[in-house]
């Protein structure tokens, strides 16, 4: 049995059930908290293959969308809904953002109110293709656009028939950056979830080696919180990549320079010299 289980609701929706993802949820709570290096889980079947193949046959080949190519992050594309126009890809990422997946997360998790991103900003498809690779990394904090804190990504895999050697993997690392804890392959069905705080390391660092004809594709979904005090005194901050030990990684190194400032500067004194 899959871990959510969906009603069809036509040839393209597919629903999930409040209840039943509720519970899913609460009985995956104290393995997703002990997990380590950081709060997380890999759930195998996370929905049927039957629910997820057909949304590969509206993948889409060329168009709108975003393309990722520089030392960090090589060969990586991205669309949002806005620049998908076919019903069953549009429907299902509306149905992860829907408050079935949100009591889903919020048992598994135990993290309340939890928000979804209306925006996908950063969200939606991501494909990877032959040779490309995303360094390891902690995610941006704060969305802008609403004024909340990033709290959980969901990432769901659609790779059937995916060989081991081609590599693909997520790995999970620890907050030290000294020991890789999980290497995760991408197989159709399986999904990732984890905490995403600023020591949350993550990516897929070495380059794929698939044939050309095929690419490592994702669902990803990010999920916010509103701190009852607002986000006046959090400091924000886009992305931090970071080298592996032993390894030729090239972190963004100014990048790198701003997030120091911004994680150890007081907020009140980096408002104070924004206005001169």
């Amino acid at each position: 049995m899959p871990v959510l289980e969906t009603r069809r609701l036509s040839d393209d929706v597919v629903a999930l059930d409040v209840a039943q993802a509720t519970a899913a949820g609460a009985a995956l709570h104290d393995r997703y908290i002990a997990a380590e290096p950081f709060p997380s889980i890999v759930l195998d079947e996370f929905f049927a293959p039957d629910v997820l193949r057909p949304l590969l046959a509206e993948w889409p080949s060329t168009g709108a969308g975003r393309s990722y190519n520089r030392a960090q992050e090589r060969l990586k594309f991205e669309w949002q809904p806005k620049d998908i126009h076919t019903p069953r890809l549009r429907a299902f990422l509306a149905e992860l953002n829907a408050e079935p997946m949100l009591r889903f997360l919020e048992a598994l998790t135990g993290i309340p109110k939890l928000i979804a991103d209306p925006y996908y900003v950063g969200g939606g498809l991501h494909e990877t293709k032959a040779g490309g690779h995303l360094s390891v990394h902690a995610d941006f904090n704060v969305h802008k656009g609403m004024n909340v804190i990033r709290r959980l990504n969901l990432l769901i895999y659609l790779n059937e028939d995916w060989d081991e050697a081609w590599g693909g993997h997520l790995e999970l690392w620890t907050r030290d950056m000294k020991e890789r804890r999980h290497r995760i392959a991408p197989v159709l069905g399986r999904a990732v979830i984890f905490n995403t705080d600023l020591d949350s390391f993550h990516g897929v660092p070495e380059p794929l080696a698939c044939p050309p004809d095929r690419s490592r594709k994702s669902l990803a979904l990010y999920y916010y919180t509103a701190p009852e005090e607002g986000i006046r005194n959090v400091p924000v901050r886009t992305t931090v990549f970071r080298p592996r030990p032993g390894t030729a990684d090239q972190p963004d190194r100014e990048v790198a320079r701003r997030h120091f400032i911004h994680d150890w500067v007081p907020p009140a004194l980096l408002r104070r010299f924004a206005r001169h």
